[in-house]
């Protein structure tokens, strides 16, 4: 190859270049699993909604906390307490105040999260949200599938210089998904690979775990490479 054909953004005659596109797609297992609890409290003035609140959100995080290293994290999000308004003559009165604290826990165990899940749907005024299935970010099935999607291309673009008569002679550039500002995948719809259910507390006591199935994950991966190749034989 000539140092000219080799800048020149389409090839040449003596030197073409072919363009492809290598996707993979593959499922797994799920590696973590997200799980979110709202716990609220009513009282008749504030202090009392207060220290309801704080009592059954401490019971919520000492549970949690209780399960060990299966549960990877526990944040808590949003706070509020707020009063309930009722008419009173030509004004208002409060007639109760609300306070709800919001948890999210992120567990590794899926054996676990069914038994802490059921747990905690049996405390009052408490309401878990989930569970939604994820992968951690440095999870190996994404370097997988970016091998995966480089072969699927070196195969396409074999496969093209083969119908030709030709043979690839070299790589010219593998460029990732979004380097060229490709158009992004969409895998599914909004809110898809999640399943969730929502569970208010109840007054049985000693609820049996629920068996939860963890739902597989897509990864998919997609990149662009271009090669040169031999003459073709026309």
């Amino acid at each position: 190859m000539t140092q000219d054909a080799a800048h020149q953004p389409y090839g040449t005659p003596e030197v073409p270049r072919v363009a492809v596109c290598g996707e993979a797609r593959i499922e797994v297992d799920p590696e973590i699993a997200r799980i979110g609890i709202t716990v609220s409290a009513r009282g008749t003035d504030r202090r009392t909604a207060l220290d309801d609140l704080t009592r059954r959100n401490n019971a919520v995080l000492d549970l949690v906390k209780s399960y060990g290293d299966p549960v990877e994290k526990l944040e808590t999000g949003a706070f509020s307490i707020s009063p309930e308004l009722t008419r009173h003559g030509r004004g208002d009165r409060i007639r109760a105040y609300h306070g709800r604290v919001h948890i999210t826990a992120e567990l590794n165990d899926f054996t676990t999260l069914g038994e802490l899940t059921t747990r905690l749907a049996d405390l009052d005024l408490t309401q878990v949200d989930g569970p939604w299935w994820a992968l951690r970010p440095t999870s190996p099935a994404h370097g997988e599938a970016r091998r995966q999607a480089v072969l699927e291309a070196v195969q396409r673009a074999r496969e093209y210089a083969d119908a030709l008569g030709a043979r690839l002679s070299a790589l010219v550039e593998l460029a990732d998904l979004g380097a060229e500002n490709a158009v992004p995948f969409q895998a599914s719809a909004p809110g898809a690979g999640m399943r969730t259910m929502a569970f208010s507390a109840t007054e049985d006591a000693g609820a049996p775990p629920i068996d939860l199935e963890p739902q597989r994950q897509t990864v998919y991966a997609q990149v662009n490479a271009r090669f040169t190749m031999t003459p073709p034989q026309l």
